[in-house]
């Protein structure tokens, strides 16, 4: 038995509270606010279910079980786990004494059939003449930048708009916690690192998108920006990278061109703010921006910018 269905099966026993929504595709978040709450998301819409954990310790097992899958640790040190499960949903827990009414823990579960820009179009998340329109950019080389809330289904759009990219690009994927599944033939798989208890042995996001740099890319798509990393990103783009796709958590396209700039000004290069700007308008060619509305649960692009 290999160690991915050894782990598959662990997790599957440690995980039984709440196996039945893992399994259920029309269950696309699992929400457990301690051992006997526990809320599941469809169709958008909020649902508080009867599933509870036994007890706290069998809670807190099962995301140790997790951490050991993806070589991460959880513990009173490092009271944050950011990992996958065998399938690929994204998990997030935190612990007490962080957590204060107990073990929280979140699994985005993971799409089985990645969509495509005509199942958004058939979802009306989206229309023809934007598909049409994206498809278009994305084979001009532009510089696409997709911005959105929590939840509102980012990582899904740029999936989605990746399947425009030509077959015979070489491409680098860099995530925080691997959730993209490309359908070329040449992709590379990049995934950051965290630490270990002396904060050794990490590698950041930022520290693989310089290394993609030199691994003969045709275009580089990094899950989401959230920190110094911006700038190398905004760096290359300029640099003759062009054709890059990122994510970034921001309302409206004004927000999310503001929240790159102060995102290029974290890292530890100091630059005038104004110049921060300016190459953050010379780099972005086109901001998406999606939503979720709460009266039908239904994602939608808003606006192309």
């Amino acid at each position: 038995m290999s160690r991915h269905a050894i782990f598959e099966s662990s997790t599957r026993y440690f995980l039984a509270p709440i196996l039945a929504f893992i399994d259920d595709d029309s269950v696309t978040e699992i929400m457990v606010n301690g051992p006997s709450e526990i809320y599941v998301e469809r169709a958008g819409r909020l649902e508080k279910t009867s599933a509870q954990f036994n007890s706290e310790d069998a809670l807190r097992s099962a995301i140790h079980n997790i951490a050991q899958w993806v070589g991460r640790e959880i513990d009173d040190a490092r009271p944050v786990l950011d990992a996958r499960l065998p399938d690929g949903s994204r998990v997030h827990a935190i612990i007490p004494p962080s957590a204060r009414n107990g073990t929280c823990l979140t699994v985005r579960k993971f799409s089985r059939e990645a969509r495509t820009l005509t199942d958004l179009v058939r979802l009306n998340s989206l229309s023809e003449a934007a598909q049409e329109f994206l498809e278009i950019c994305v084979l001009l080389r532009k510089n696409i930048l997709i911005s959105g809330g929590t939840g509102t289904g980012k990582t899904v759009l740029l999936g989605a708009i990746t399947r425009a990219i030509p077959p015979q690009e070489r491409i680098v994927v860099i995530e925080d916690t691997s959730e993209l599944r490309l359908f070329q033939p040449h992709v590379v798989y990049l995934e950051a690192k965290h630490g270990g208890r002396d904060g050794h042995g990490g590698l950041t996001i930022r520290e693989l998108f310089t290394n993609s740099l030199r691994m003969r890319p045709d275009r580089i798509i990094v899950g989401e920006v959230r920190g110094g990393e911006a700038l190398d990103m905004i760096q290359s783009m300029l640099s003759g990278h062009s054709g890059s796709l990122t994510t970034i958590h921001a309302s409206s396209p004004r927000d999310a061109l503001l929240r790159l700039e102060t995102l290029s000004l974290m890292s530890d290069v100091e630059i005038p703010v104004h110049v921060a700007r300016m190459q953050v308008a010379a780099a972005i060619h086109l901001v998406i921006q999606i939503a979720r509305f709460q009266e039908d649960g239904s994602r939608k692009v808003t606006r192309i910018a």
